[in-house]
């Protein structure tokens, strides 16, 4: 990719995710490869300005007021072979033209400056974040540096992350400071090397890329060893054109602040847009403006939704639609919901008889109600009346390596269970709890604290126990337990909840308080039609998310591939690049674990709604397009464990594409 073909594309690369910081990290290449400014033939020869730094250097060294690197001075300067440099500049490295962590000297009184990692900048000539100390606080056990200095993290992620600075604004009488131990520091020691550009050159990806592959050390704790900082091959321009790249990139930078402010400017207005169509939902009263609704959504899309996280709001209407009665439509067919709430309670009462329900003095409890909205043919129930509230009162047991699974509020997630982190209990502990009863297969589970509400349906036969803090609710009558899943996954049941609870930081509601929480109850036949309709809109949102994902990530592919190939710097991907496999599938796929309803998992979302397992050809089919996308969703669903692995015999050789 040249230039102009470059520019031709320059919109499709800077609004790519992480397109503008791929715009810098070019324009960082560009100057140090003297690409970005014109050499004129007034500049000067950057072999005589080294000829001049390394005379000013064995000055200093006779005169013992430099700090040598002795063990790193005889390594070879490895030069590039990829990067030609213009005829006026020189290689060189940073020991040879300045010192390497410096030390300070001062009295203990003396006032000094102290600076944090968390006051290193990552942004382009980013304020640092100083505080005052005397240098007796300071001097042992930290990184010196001194007004001028030019510093760099060393340790992950804050290298990665371009933490850098040139120290500036250190105000004391001799401009000196110390900070986190986790820096390296150079300091010029000739005035015509500038910081500002050393700065420039320790954010290039020349510099940071083969940076992160010499990084040493275990995960969570490398570092870029001292060795690589020092003796990395250095671009030296002559004085007059580092000021002119100085120059330039401050004023490009400042250009790609502007497109970041306009990018999230125009993000701003997306959202705002979005959550007006999607309010417009909320309000409708007939078929026909509903139908306008979603006309207006499907034609908005691409403007709508720039990412897979704003089709929250979408499901989030989708949930509110269902409980408001706007997803459906009375028919005389339909059982009345007054007949389902008649047996609801007669089975009650019938457990109650038969010693299946304790009945307890219920305290007095005031419940905050918000009037939800919805058809006349609908009835209003108490939680009390649907559901038997089944849950672990009694001391936790003892957790043990193996044994019955135990459910905790965090298996809990809105609309699935999940199976991390996976905690069990012994089969004695389970036994004794089994005597307060035990989950059936289509019973709700709900969080009543850390984290509040979070609402799941049992789809399988369950073998586990409950923690504290999640209550089972076991229906009484013949109900679609999805549809009340959904109903108090809406935004309206859960703006309730979070009335009725209590607590400031951790909010939770008593089992008492969420007994009396009512609920909508439409006819049971109706039910049904609801679920049915609200899964296949959530499988449109799972797609959705899907496409958004793809296209996220095949536009970042290409900001990063038109910057290298411009720069020659390629940073190449940690994992390898995923191809269609030259096998194909010829078994069912199966559902391992249920995904959060807000996750991001569209084939999962397709096998909890046909039976939990379906060919792979059907999955790909329903799915829609590319092959490699599918495989690619595939991939990703089965490393986080929601659909189970095939099995080798499962899979059959394909022709090589």
């Amino acid at each position: 990719m040249d230039a102009q073909q470059f520019l031709a594309e320059f919109g499709h690369v800077v609004g790519a995710p992480g397109g503008v910081q791929c715009l810098r990290e070019m324009i960082y290449n560009l100057a140090i490869t003297g690409d970005l400014t014109r050499q004129l033939p007034d500049d000067g020869d950057a072999q005589t300005l080294l000829q001049n730094i390394e005379f000013k250097r064995q000055s200093l060294i006779q005169s013992k007021q430099f700090k040598r690197t002795a063990k790193f001075e005889s390594e070879p300067l490895l030069v590039p072979d990829n990067i030609t440099l213009p005829t006026s500049w020189c290689w060189t490295r940073l020991l040879d033209i300045g010192e390497i962590s410096p030390r300070n000297e001062a009295q203990d009184d003396d006032p000094a400056a102290f600076i944090p990692m968390s006051g290193i900048p990552q942004l382009h000539n980013g304020n640092l974040v100083i505080e005052a100390r005397t240098w007796g606080e300071i001097k042992k056990g930290f990184t010196h540096f001194a007004n001028g200095d030019v510093v760099v993290a060393k340790i992950t992620p804050c290298f990665e992350n371009g933490k850098a600075a040139v120290i500036s604004g250190l105000d004391n009488p001799q401009g000196i400071g110390a900070g986190t131990t986790e820096l390296h520091v150079f300091r010029a020691i000739h005035p015509e090397v500038l910081s500002t550009y050393v700065y420039i050159f320790l954010q290039s990806p020349f510099f940071t890329v083969e940076g992160e592959s010499n990084m040493t050390g275990t995960a969570g704790q490398k570092r870029l060893p001292t060795e690589y900082f020092a003796t990395r091959a250095f671009p030296l321009p002559p004085f007059v054109e580092q000021v002119r790249i100085v120059a330039k990139v401050d004023e490009l930078m400042a250009l790609c602040d502007k497109l970041e402010t306009q990018q999230k400017d125009r993000k701003h207005l997306q959202t705002l847009a979005r959550k007006s169509v999607v309010a417009a939902f909320e309000r409708v009263s007939s078929p026909n403006e509903l139908q306008n609704c979603w006309s207006r959504l499907s034609n908005e899309i691409n403007v709508l939704f720039g990412k897979s996280l704003d089709v929250i709001d979408l499901r989030e209407v989708i949930l509110e639609l269902a409980a408001l009665g706007k997803l459906s439509e009375f028919s005389l067919s339909d059982t009345p919901a007054t007949v389902l709430i008649e047996e609801s309670v007669a089975s009650k009462r019938k457990r109650i008889a038969d010693g299946d329900i304790k009945i307890k003095k219920a305290s007095a409890t005031d419940v905050s109600e918000q009037e939800i909205p919805v058809p006349k043919h609908w009835v209003k129930a108490s939680l009390d009346d649907l559901f038997q509230f089944i849950d672990y009162r009694g001391k936790t047991p003892i957790k043990t390596n193996a044994g019955v699974v135990l459910v905790t509020a965090k298996n809990v997630r809105p609309g699935v269970l999940v199976s991390n982190p996976i905690e069990y209990i012994s089969e004695q502990s389970y036994k004794a709890w089994m005597t307060r009863g035990f989950p059936h297969e289509g019973d709700l589970l709900i969080t009543t604290e850390a984290p509040l509400g979070n609402i799941a349906r049992i789809n399988s036969k369950p073998n586990f126990a409950l923690a504290q803090r999640v209550i089972d609710l076991q229906p009484f009558a013949e109900i679609n337990t999805t549809f009340f899943m959904y109903f108090m996954m809406s935004p309206s049941f859960q703006k309730v909840l979070l009335e009725n609870s209590t607590g400031m930081t951790a909010k939770g509601i008593k089992a008492a308080k969420l007994k009396q929480l009512m609920v909508s109850v439409p006819p049971r036949e109706e039910q049904d039609r609801i679920v049915q309709r609200v899964e296949k809109l959530l499988e449109v949102c799972g797609t959705l998310e899907a496409q958004l994902d793809l296209a996220h990530s095949t536009a970042s592919k290409l900001a990063k591939a038109a910057i290298a190939t411009i720069t020659g710097i390629r940073n190449e991907e940690k994992e390898e690049a995923l191809k269609t496999p030259k096998t194909e599938l010829i078994s069912n796929l199966r559902l391992a674990n249920n995904p959060n309803i807000k996750e991001q998992a569209p084939l999962a979302a397709i096998l909890a709604r046909h039976h939990n397992e379906m060919s792979a050809g059907d999955l790909w089919q329903r799915y829609g397009g590319e092959i490699d996308a599918f495989y690619a969703q595939l991939k990703q669903e089965v490393g986080k464990g929601w659909i189970a692995e095939p099995a080798i015999a499962e899979m059959r050789e394909t022709e090589a594409g």
